[in-house]
């Protein structure tokens, strides 16, 4: 049952090469789960049946590994724009780019990613931290080893829910599936299999890493927003509350009225470029979680 399978999975991620390595992912998870589950409940049911016998049945079932691969890219040619990578938007002007950011939804998701960050790098931080310790204090016990793989599945779920959340604000393709583990190896090839797997382990650097990268992303878009707005707001702070644009000591200053328009423009001008800057770094970010997340 095995060699048909395999093979059947060779086949199809050749015939998916070039496509993401998320859609890759998803397609062999979705066939080997079906293919496995399939013929595992045929020869269940018909006790008479060969494994090979099986295994060809479902994969006629299942379609030829070139149907399938051309299914998944078509569906991938189909997806919404706003989770397609490859899409591509009609082209305008630098200045209508440049301006226009300002009514792209995907600059605004990027920008709450930034904000979104420092909550989940907290969460994750924490629980990496606390997961790992009692998992090293544990591991002389008898339940050392079972905690361990616990720890290491909540790992793969943590990783599959910050994917969709990545995909869903910054635009990247990720998995949307769960990766699929054969029942047929029992508990401990399972569990080899779960703890020599990259997909355990890097996913766990990029959530200690997501911790320093939320403070830095919270701390300098925060700046960057005050500034913007700082400037938007000179001349109804001076004029309509009367306040200074800088105090020290007794000493108020305010802005001269002639360059009250020039400050204005100037925050106006930052805040366009913060959002740009925000879509670079939630580019950036996608790119770093694809290489972390996806096997």
């Amino acid at each position: 049952m095995n060699n048909g399978i395999d093979e059947y999975l060779r086949a199809l991620k050749a015939q998916l090469a070039g496509q993401d390595p998320a859609t890759i992912q998803d397609a062999l998870s979705d066939a080997e789960e079906y293919l496995r589950n399939g013929v595992a409940q045929s020869l269940r049911e018909n006790p008479s049946r060969t494994e090979q016998e099986a295994v060809q049945s479902m994969i006629a079932e299942y379609g030829l590994p070139a149907e399938v691969a051309e299914g998944y890219k078509e569906l991938e040619r189909r997806s919404p724009a706003s989770l397609n990578p490859t899409y591509t938007r009609p082209q305008r002007s630098a200045a209508a780019r440049f301006f226009g950011v300002f009514v792209d939804p995907r600059a605004y998701a990027a920008l709450f990613y930034m904000f979104f960050a420092l909550a989940t790098g907290i969460f994750y931080f924490t629980w990496v931290t606390t997961g790992l310790s009692l998992s090293v204090g544990l591991i002389v016990l008898v339940i050392g080893i079972p905690f361990l793989a616990l720890f290491l599945l909540s790992i793969r779920g943590i990783a599959l829910v910050e994917g969709r959340i990545v995909e869903a604000l910054l635009g990247v393709r990720m998995p949307r599936r769960p990766m699929f583990s054969s029942r047929h190896l029992g508990f401990w090839g399972r569990l080899k299999i779960l703890f020599s797997d990259r997909r355990s382990w890097l996913p766990m650097i990029y959530m200690v890493l997501q911790l320093p990268l939320g403070i830095f992303y919270f701390t300098v878009f925060v700046v960057m927003i005050a500034f913007g707005l700082a400037g938007i707001a000179v001349p109804v702070l001076q004029y309509g509350f009367h306040l200074p644009m800088a105090q020290f000591g007794d000493a108020e200053y305010f802005v001269p009225a002639w360059l009250v328009p020039l400050i204005v423009v100037v925050g106006v001008l930052w805040l366009l470029l913060t959002m740009h800057f925000a879509k670079a770094v939630g580019g950036l970010h996608g790119k770093f979680a694809k290489v972390m997340l996806v096997g």
